[in-house]
């Protein structure tokens, strides 16, 4: 065990935490993941899933059993772990202008793998070439290929041959098991031939020559050397290990960008606004600590704006491009990029808590899992290569016993050998499961895990809750009516009277009326409890509030007035009147305005197939009137927290697979009971937690992109599973037949695991 593991595992071993995660070493294919895993959770109060495609296990233990026995056990099946930590802060060098971390860390294994690749791929190529241009065979060429063939066979090969030695050890086999066979059986059957028959003789023969002469009739197979296969056959399945590592370090660069994501040094303000700045560390800011944020630098953590304002790149949160307004007061995301004033934050969140922190630890953990149809895939690759083995050794042995020769039979059982490799398989979930997550997480979405792709496909029924998910959650100035005075003065009048007050109305009056925050004065202001405030504005003195409240003081409204008040309660909208003078001179009405794109939000759920039903405490009148507007059609209104409960369970016994998007504290019972919980990110901690699918930015529109993404998600996870299995299906009965040589096997086999790699890779293109 290394020191930096035996350093790590005190600050694991305290029994506060029950889940860990493990990075693992060593593995080479789906059959070696299966193997840890059932190491794993043969230890009683040990739950464990390995993922191949992350290469790492996510546990989940008694706090009797320390992170050290762990790692013994999977050190025992023959493979490395090490205790997974949080990626530390980038270092100041690592960092550029905007704050941005820089190069990503080099992979050895990659650059390991590149070398043998590389090397092999030039011995390998006039070994071929020699074996199938007859011209090109000049004199004792068969022993000048044994000395190019070598290294590959063994150097070259020393990966699988290293795995295949490990597992034996404990009496296991692996897909590299069967590389490892097929290599060895070649090469050792070359070196028998030319040292001990007549392969190293002039006018000997090659194994493409034992095939052409298949009809002709038995041969010994001694005069017949392999060695283009052995060689062939590890540069081709060296390639595809390259490309199918690289392509997963491609397909985990969402959640790296998430991780590493941030500042390296941050100028905070030790003696408050106006003091002098000192820069620290990123990782060395508290909760309630003074930063500044300059244009064209990252905000440094979670906090509020307590001085200045600018407009804020919120992408990486959100994947919206256009930038957002902040000023005093305003919360702003740790990774945003400021683009044009000077800000100063007060942080409000660090290191783990902080939004971004957050999303990398939820896209982590839905990596980590397996969906059912994935589950399947590993039971059956479990059994598979033993299965293999003997399939390859039931056609040597037909091929025998029928007469075909040696050499017919020998590279028949090679052939089977080397193309039922199941590393498509293992790879077929993981993969893509990677790179949806990541790209969820860069457009703002985030799936919890693997089960929610099975859960989106089966949804019929979308439940939405009005206020905070269809409607912005806070009242807003709709519509003035003026009569009996200029619109201008009434708006002036009714916002100074307004400005004395801290009510949610009086706010969104004074926002309405005087957006540019020039607010006249009011001397005598008085709030009336429940009915509105009175003052003298201009010297006049003036009253705002219900319309009872007017008449009381002898202010009557005019028919337009009259009119305007009652449109406004019939749609659920709020209406005050503001008079001076003994009349009546305008009504203003404040709503819980509509968010914009929830109409076409409601229209994209329905053409996913989705009903949609709006589900509120409102009174029946407010959902109506929303409702209308975002073209829903079925509402229910004035239901308690329990009754969205109760209503999302009544849609269930009545056969609906429902999902339910919410945002408050009161909708986290619905979240949690639906087959789907998709929370908007800008409502409550409660709401995320119960959620499925969260939404990071408040645009519902996202919603309809999560459940898409989440389909097309299952969609290639799907595909995958489909042809990888159709491939060894097709190739398998090939093989056994003396169809395919087992070159070309190594090749298709290599090329079905880059093709599903691939295929996941295309979910980075989402829209």
């Amino acid at each position: 065990m290394s020191t930096d593991t035996e350093r790590r595992q005190p600050e694991a071993d305290t029994g506060a935490e029950h889940d860990v995660d493990l990075e693992l070493t060593g593995m080479t294919c789906a059959s070696c993941a299966n193997r840890i895993e059932r190491k794993l959770n043969k230890l009683d109060g040990v739950t464990a899933t390995v993922n191949y495609a992350t290469e790492r296990a996510r546990v989940s233990h008694d706090p009797a059993i320390d992170v050290a026995r762990l790692i013994e056990t999977v050190e025992a099946a023959g493979y490395g772990a090490t205790l997974h930590l949080p990626e530390p802060p980038p270092e100041p060098a690592d960092v550029d202008e905007a704050g941005t971390a820089g190069a990503e860390r080099p992979d050895p294994e990659l650059e390991s793998l590149r070398t043998r690749l590389i090397t092999s791929a030039v011995l390998t190529v006039p070994v071929i070439a020699m074996a199938m241009v007859p011209a090109w065979q000049f004199e004792n060429w068969q022993w000048a290929s044994l000395t190019l063939a070598a290294p590959v066979a063994t150097w070259g090969a020393w990966p699988f041959h290293r795995a295949a030695w490990v597992n034996l050890r404990h009496g296991t086999t692996t897909m590299d098991t069967l590389v490892s066979l097929g290599v060895l059986a070649a090469f050792g059957w070359s070196l028998v031939a030319l040292f001990l028959g007549d392969a190293g003789m002039p006018g000997m023969t090659h194994s493409y020559d034992a095939l052409v002469a298949w009809g002709d009739g038995p041969t010994s197979g001694l005069d017949n050397i392999y060695l283009e296969t052995a060689a062939g056959v590890t540069t081709f399945l060296l390639a595809g290990r390259y490309f199918e590592k690289r392509s997963k370090r491609r397909a985990g660069e969402a959640l790296r960008a998430l991780a590493t994501a941030g500042v390296a040094e941050v100028r905070v303000l030790p003696e408050g606004i106006g003091g002098p700045e000192r820069s620290v560390r990123a990782d060395r800011v508290e909760v309630g600590d003074l930063f500044v944020v300059r244009p064209g630098e990252r905000v440094a953590t979670d906090g509020e704006v307590v001085a200045g304002t600018s407009a804020l790149d919120q992408s990486l949160m959100t994947g919206e491009s256009l930038p957002v307004e902040v000023g005093p007061g305003t919360p702003v995301v740790g990774s945003s990029v400021n683009t044009t004033g000077r800000l100063v934050v007060r942080a409000t969140r660090v290191g783990a808590d902080t939004q971004v922190a957050q999303m990398a630890r939820l896209v982590e953990e839905a990596q980590a899992g397996k969906a059912a149809v994935q589950r399947l895939a590993d039971r059956i690759s479990g059994v598979f290569v033993p299965a293999v083995i003997l399939l390859s050794l039931a056609t040597l042995a037909f091929w025998l016993v029928t007469g075909a020769g040696a050499a017919v039979a020998f590279t028949a059982a090679v052939a089977v050998l080397i193309i039922a490799c199941p590393c498509a398989l293992g790879l077929a979930t993981p993969t893509a499961l990677m790179v949806g997550t990541g790209r969820g997480a860069q457009l703002g979405i985030l799936i919890r895990g693997p089960e929610v792709l099975e859960a989106t496909r089966a949804v019929d029924t979308v439940v939405l809750d009005k206020t905070g998910t269809v409607t912005t959650g806070r009242m807003r100035l709709v519509d003035v009516v003026a009569d009996g005075a200029p619109e201008d003065l009434v708006r002036r009048r009714a916002a100074a009277l307004e400005s004395g007050s801290e009510h949610p109305i009086a706010r969104a009056v004074v926002a309405g009326c005087a957006p540019d925050g020039a607010v006249g004065a009011v001397e005598g202001f008085t709030a009336l409890a429940g009915l509105g405030v009175t003052g003298t504005v201009d010297g006049v003195e003036a009253v705002l509030g219900r319309r009872s409240l007017l008449v009381e003081r002898g202010m009557t409204l005019t028919p337009a007035l009259d009119a305007a008040v009652e449109a406004a309660e019939d749609r659920g909208a709020t209406a005050v009147v503001v008079g001076w003078d003994g009349a009546a001179r305008g009504v203003l009405v404040v709503a819980d305005a509509v968010k914009d794109g929830a109409a076409e939000a409601v229209a994209r759920l329905r053409d996913l197939g989705l009903s949609p039903v709006l589900l509120t405490g409102d009174n029946e009148r407010a959902a109506r009137t929303v409702a209308a507007e975002v073209g829903i059609d079925e509402v229910v209104a004035g239901v308690l927290p329990e009754g969205k409960v109760d209503h999302v369970r009544a849609l269930q016994e009545r056969g609906r697979v429902v999902a339910m998007v919410g945002d408050g504290i009161n909708d986290a019972p619905a979240l949690a009971t639906a087959d789907l919980g998709i929370a908007m990110g800008t409502g409550t901690d409660v709401a995320r937690e119960a959620s499925d699918l969260t939404i990071v930015g408040g645009d519902l529109r996202v919603a309809a992109d999560g459940v898409r993404l989440a389909r097309r998600t299952l969609a290639t996870i799907r595909g995958n599973l489909f042809w990888a299995f159709a491939y060894n299906v097709a190739a398998l009965p090939l093989a056994a037949a003396g169809l395919l040589s087992p070159m070309i096997a190594g090749a298709a086999m290599a090329l079905s695991s880059v093709f599903v790699v691939t295929n996941s890779l295309r979910l980075r293109r989402f829209r």
